[in-house]
């Protein structure tokens, strides 16, 4: 009878230690990622930008009250497929192979994925992914094919068809925009994993399409800010080159108005060709704006959705939610459209995060970030140990940052390079460095390898040169100081950081012969 009693309480003793140790795995936190496309960080409230007093993104702005804001949080090559790869892959472009629209990541290398599963968490991709294979480390996904369609979207999911076969459609009888459409996989996604019993914590990447250009914002936003007028670009940039740019050289890259001839914003908003030049571009700017920032609507109020959702269901508190954008957008700045641009307003993403458990709330980190370093992040938030993280990555974790506490030895500059020489808006091929006050860009202008152009015609090399800007006093870019005399051991210095950073990372060129050649001919 004694043996029966202790071996009774020593199984009612480990049916608790199994309970508490569940109920203890249950608790870790669910980690929420929003991603959107070229939603440029001074197109929301939170960043206090000229577009601010529009109030576009209420629910965003609510997440940074309530967490941390990154103001100096910067991309590695801002354009859609390789910041992808970067934060997949905790690698920058170079590394990971992605350095152009044609790459791809393979399940065996979507990093992050893979090693979120490690760690114990369900994970899922929804929306956008445009790394072009198969996401198959996720346990679960539901992604647009390629760039995606804004209405009716179909979607590659896991099913009996191999990749990329499986699809399925959101139509219906009405029309569905493309972030209301994601929003609802996401959300029937959310309500499936809380009724599973036992459940682990959750990885959601949820990926909006929008506000990628060609802007298409849903049919009840047609008339929002109809009858406003957009602020225009700070040091009426939007009209005045003044120092901008390469010194006795056009600008290049597409344009509001009808600087660039063979692609500008007023193409894309079917303005009068015959209008005079100042008014073309004051109309393609006005509509430029009101369409991207339409689509900011219709993401900012999915997310409003999607912490609906959480607070019913008492995950709100209990999931770290993060809001980002895969790079920044050029909203008119120096008559400039799109992104690709080492300029701060492509370069700059937008990063809050939110879980009052363990971060402050209405904080603004300072500290220089790089999208190489979010995979790292994610998992260190994950409860992935440093020992733990992939030899690979070339981030490092920031989590000890947003908490207060910035290490020592911390990164002082930010590393970024663009690789698709003229193509599509006409951006030359450049790398640089952007440290908390200045900005050193090299402009090498070298199409480096034919197979990544379908325009080979309009790859054509050229004129390298420098672009050095003083951010504290012209934090808006306006006069490019590489050259003048007052600031030679400032450019000196700067080189200096920029080849020791392109060293460490093994962007070192050596296989590009046309790069020295440049460095050559711009000195």
């Amino acid at each position: 009878m004694t043996r029966l009693i202790i071996r009774t309480l020593l199984c009612l003793g480990a049916v608790a230690f199994q309970t508490a140790d569940s109920l203890a795995a249950d608790t870790r936190p669910n980690i929420l990622y929003i991603m959107s496309d070229d939603h440029a960080a001074h197109a929301i409230g939170a960043y206090g930008g000229r577009l601010a007093k529009l109030n576009p993104t209420p629910n965003i702005d609510r997440l940074a009250a309530e967490g941390v804001r990154l103001s100096n949080c910067f991309c590695a090559n801002s354009i859609c497929t390789p910041s992808r790869a970067t934060i997949m892959t905790g690698q920058y472009s170079h590394a990971n192979g992605v350095t152009t629209l044609r790459g791809s990541i393979p399940p065996d290398r979507q990093t992050l994925a893979i090693e979120m599963k490690k760690a114990g968490y369900t994970t899922a991709m929804i929306g956008k992914w445009h790394l072009d294979a198969e996401p198959a480390a996720f346990d679960f996904y539901t992604v647009l094919p390629g760039q995606g369609l804004y209405f009716n979207p179909v979607f590659n999911v896991r099913g009996p068809k191999p990749w990329p076969n499986n699809v399925i459609t959101s139509a219906r009888h009405e029309s569905v925009h493309s972030s209301d459409a994601i929003t609802d996989i996401s959300l029937k996604w959310l309500k499936q994993w809380g009724q599973q019993k036992n459940r682990k914590p959750f990885f959601l990447m949820h990926h909006f399409k929008a506000p990628h250009d060609n802007f298409e914002n849903a049919e009840r936003y047609d008339w929002l800010y109809e009858d406003v007028e957009i602020p225009e670009p700070e040091e009426n940039s939007l009209w005045e080159r003044a120092g901008h740019g390469p010194i006795g050289y056009p600008q290049y890259g597409t344009s509001v108005g009808k600087r660039n001839t063979g692609r500008n914003m007023g193409h894309h908003m079917f303005v009068d060709p015959t209008l005079g030049d100042a008014e073309y571009k004051r109309v393609a700017y006005q509509r430029y704006l009101k369409k991207f920032l339409r689509c900011v609507k219709g993401v900012d109020d999915n997310i409003g959705r999607l912490i609906a959702h959480l607070k019913e269901t008492g995950e709100y508190d209990n999931t770290i939610i993060i809001y980002t954008a895969d790079q920044g957008f050029m909203l008119g700045e120096h008559d400039y459209i799109d992104k690709r641009w080492m300029y701060e307003e492509s370069l700059r993403m937008p990063f809050i995060i939110r879980h009052p458990a363990s971060l402050p709330s209405g904080k603004v980190l300072d500290d220089i970030v790089n999208n190489v370093d979010f995979a790292p992040t994610l998992l260190d938030l994950a409860g992935v140990q440093a020992d733990r993280m992939p030899n690979q990555f070339q981030g490092d974790s920031f989590l000890s940052n947003l908490k207060g506490k910035t290490p020592p030895n911390w990164k002082t500059a930010s590393y970024y390079r663009y690789w698709m020489h003229m193509a599509h808006h006409d951006n030359p091929a450049h790398f640089g460095i952007r440290t908390q006050t200045h900005k050193l860009i090299f402009f090498y202008g070298r199409r480096l390898n034919p197979a990544w152009f379908w325009q080979p015609d309009k790859a054509l090399p050229t004129t390298p040169h420098w672009e050095l800007y003083d951010l504290q006093t012209d934090p808006h870019e306006m006069n490019n100081l590489h050259g003048k005399p007052e600031v030679a051991n400032l450019t000196r210095d700067l080189r200096r950081q920029l080849f020791q950073l392109r060293e460490s990372i093994g962007d070192t060129d050596k296989q590009y012969p046309e790069v020295a050649e440049a460095l050559r001919l711009a000195d």
